[in-house]
C-alpha cells in the first residue's frame, strides 16, 4: 500500500456484516438478534479515535446490537438501513466535514462498492466477494469479524507515523490507561 495515499486518511467509514463481524447473525425466537464483534477491532477503533481519527458504520440492515456496540465504542456516526450507500457516505463527509480523499472505506460486498468510488483509499477482509477484493486497494489477511479492521488501522497508523503514539501508554515507563 503506497503510504502517501494513507497519509491524509481522518475517517474510517467501516460497513458492519462481513467487515465488522463474520457476516453471520442470529435471530432468537424473541425477534432479537446477536452478532459476535471481534476485540481487536474494537481496540483497533480505539487507537484510530485516540490519534484523531473518527469513524462511521454505514450497514445496510438494521440492528440494535450495532448500535449497542457503536456506542460503547463512542463510533461518530452510525447509519443504518442504508440500501443506497453512496448517497449516505457523501451526508456523512459533509457531516464530518471530512474530503472524499480523507476516508478510508473498509467493505466485503456489492453493496459497498459505491463508496470505494468515492474515497481515497478502499480495503476489504480476506473472504470479500472477488468483484470486491478486484477493486479494493487493500486486501486484508485477516477475514472479516476476524480482527480485519485492526489490520487497516495499525496499518494506517504505522505507514503515517501515528503508531507511537498509541505504543506511548503501553510502555514501562507509562501508567497507562483503562480503554
Amino acid at each position: 500500500m503506497n503510504p502517501e495515499k494513507l497519509k491524509d486518511i481522518r475517517l474510517m467509514v467501516l460497513d458492519v456484516d462481513g467487515v465488522l463481524t463474520d457476516g453471520r447473525f442470529t435471530i432468537l425466537p424473541s425477534g432479537e438478534e446477536t452478532k459476535s464483534f471481534n476485540s481487536k477491532d474494537g481496540s483497533g477503533l480505539k487507537y484510530w479515535m485516540r490519534t484523531g481519527g473518527k469513524i462511521a458504520f454505514i450497514s445496510g440492515r438494521s440492528s440494535k446490537v450495532v448500535e449497542m456496540r457503536a456506542k460503547e465504542l463512542g463510533i461518530d456516526v452510525v447509519r443504518q438501513g442504508c440500501k443506497n450507500k453512496a448517497p449516505v457516505l457523501k451526508e456523512v463527509l459533509q457531516e464530518l466535514d471530512v474530503s472524499p480523499a480523507e476516508a478510508a472505506v473498509i467493505g466485503d460486498d456489492l453493496p459497498d462498492m459505491p463508496m470505494f468510488h468515492i474515497c481515497g483509499m478502499t480495503a476489504c477482509p480476506s473472504d470479500a466477494v472477488e468483484d470486491v477484493r478486484d477493486a479494493a486497494d487493500y486486501v486484508c489477511l485477516t477475514e472479516g469479524g476476524h480482527g480485519c479492521v485492526r489490520e487497516v488501522v495499525e496499518m494506517i497508523l504505522r505507514a503515517t507515523g501515528k503508531w507511537d503514539v498509541v505504543l506511548e501508554r503501553y510502555r514501562p515507563d507509562s501508567e497507562g490507561v483503562e480503554e
